[in-house]
């Protein structure tokens, strides 16, 4: 039986959830987001195996027109999904081509290498936020239409039970957005005091209300709250 739980989570956005383990040890989930496009093509958050359930309903939403790396370290199978879907436009964090085995993976845009203006044809629907000062260089996407705010690492939510559903091991942790150790892992993890202090602020002047990471469970309502807890430290 597949590990993998899909479901769409509002009108034109679905989830691709299944069980990782950070370092093989820490249950933190694994996630992919696909949103439907008014042009009928599929943006995609490219963050688990591209495996059959996961082409059959990909088929189902359209054609894939843009695969998406959301940090340095979110980019396992970004050449898989480029291969099935060659006339799509591969778009990263410049930070990731050190860690990419596949040298020949050519990308179409670059956060962290293009111009911070640079508009790459999704912009009338999904906004972007690249964080320069946090260490993964991660981007925030929201998707205007449902009011959803889509990260890989800025944002846990754990336990990620979701994730684990339907896994024989079993998600455990308590890292919520609001809690002292979130806080402390946000703080951690910047290297550049004043752009965290300019993204995390234009993050949370964003009209969003649900919250889909990579890892943890999805954010159904009350987001922006929780990003301003998070993020308290850089936006107050």
């Amino acid at each position: 039986m597949s590990d993998t739980v899909i479901r769409e989570v509002v009108k034109d956005v679905w989830t691709f959830s299944r069980p990782f383990a950070r370092f093989g040890i820490f249950p933190f989930g694994g996630r992919s987001t696909a949103i439907k496009l008014h042009n009928g093509g599929v943006w995609i958050l490219a963050s688990t195996p591209l495996n059959d359930e996961t082409k059959s309903k990909l088929k189902d939403i359209g054609d894939v027109k843009y695969i998406i790396g959301a940090d340095a370290v979110h980019y396992l199978y970004l050449a898989d999904f480029k291969q099935e879907y060659p006339d799509a436009k591969l778009i990263g964090v410049a930070g990731a081509l050190n860690n990419i085995k596949d040298k020949t993976l050519k990308f179409d845009g670059l956060w962290g290498r293009d111009p911070p203006d640079t508009k790459y044809g999704f912009e009338d629907e999904i906004q972007h936020c690249y964080f320069s000062g946090y260490q993964n260089r991660d981007v925030a996407f929201l998707h205007t239409p449902s009011k959803t705010l889509i990260e890989a690492d800025l944002m846990l939510n754990l336990p990620a039970t979701e994730q684990y559903s339907k896994s024989l091991s079993w998600a455990f942790g308590n890292v919520k957005p609001n809690s002292w150790l979130h806080r402390n892992v946000v703080q951690s993890q910047a290297t550049d005091v004043e752009a965290m202090k300019r993204d995390s602020r234009k993050v949370a002047a964003w009209d969003f209300d649900r919250i889909i990471p990579c890892h943890g469970d999805v954010i159904e309502t009350d987001g922006n709250k929780a990003w301003r807890d998070a993020y308290k430290h850089f936006i107050d």
